[in-house]
């Protein structure tokens, strides 16, 4: 009987670890009532990635090449970065969420100063993860209209993935003509050339 105590004392002491390691180990951004399974926690984990990559090279981008841009015409790195954010919140509008006073189309051509850049981003990615938690699962397949075209809340959403690691791209590209290795690559770089020096 012993025996059985102590073999239910040890599993109630590894569920215990268990559920504190799961609770610290959260993914970023995540909230009270966030989905566990479903298109929109597919979308949550996929936003959380791609926000970390498109603010780690916004961050990574000297402030003097916020106005570099490849060609004449062509979008410099400040308006890569402020048309991204302002997609999010069209896109979070095409769902039925208002934007928020003082965002508007001008903000692509108005904002080039880096530090009011990275908030503009930062901000519009809270903006499109608090659009898509409001969205009930069984609404997804609801019709919408995107751009004069008919679709659904979920074509909307799969747009806005499709947009971010579109922009995601083209600030990588843009990044790497300036000599600019990206964050995360330079990271498992460094942490390769330490493992080869074991």
């Amino acid at each position: 009987m012993k025996k059985m105590e102590w073999i239910f004392k040890l599993f109630l002491i590894i569920m215990y670890c268990t559920m504190l390691v799961n609770a610290q180990d959260k993914p970023r951004g995540e909230v009270v009532g966030s989905p566990k399974s479903g298109f929109r926690f597919e979308f949550l984990l996929e936003l959380d990635d791609v926000e970390s990559k498109i603010v780690s090279l916004a961050e990574a981008i000297p402030a003097n090449k916020y106005k570099w841009r490849p060609d004449k015409g062509v979008r410099s790195v400040s308006e890569v970065f402020m048309h991204t954010g302002d997609v999010n919140y069209l896109l979070s509008a095409a769902v039925g969420v208002k934007i928020p006073d003082g965002v508007d189309r001008n903000m692509e051509k108005a904002i080039t100063e880096k530090s009011k850049v990275i908030e503009f981003l930062k901000s519009s990615f809270e903006h499109i993860r608090k659009t898509v938690m409001k969205i009930p699962e069984g609404e997804l397949d609801k019709s919408a209209k995107l751009f004069g075209r008919e679709t659904t809340i979920r074509g909307i959403l799969f747009n806005a993935a499709l947009h971010l690691h579109e922009h995601l791209g083209q600030s990588i590209a843009y990044a790497r003509i300036n000599k600019i290795v990206p964050p995360w690559t330079a990271a498992e770089q460094a942490r390769q050339q330490k493992n080869s020096r074991k």
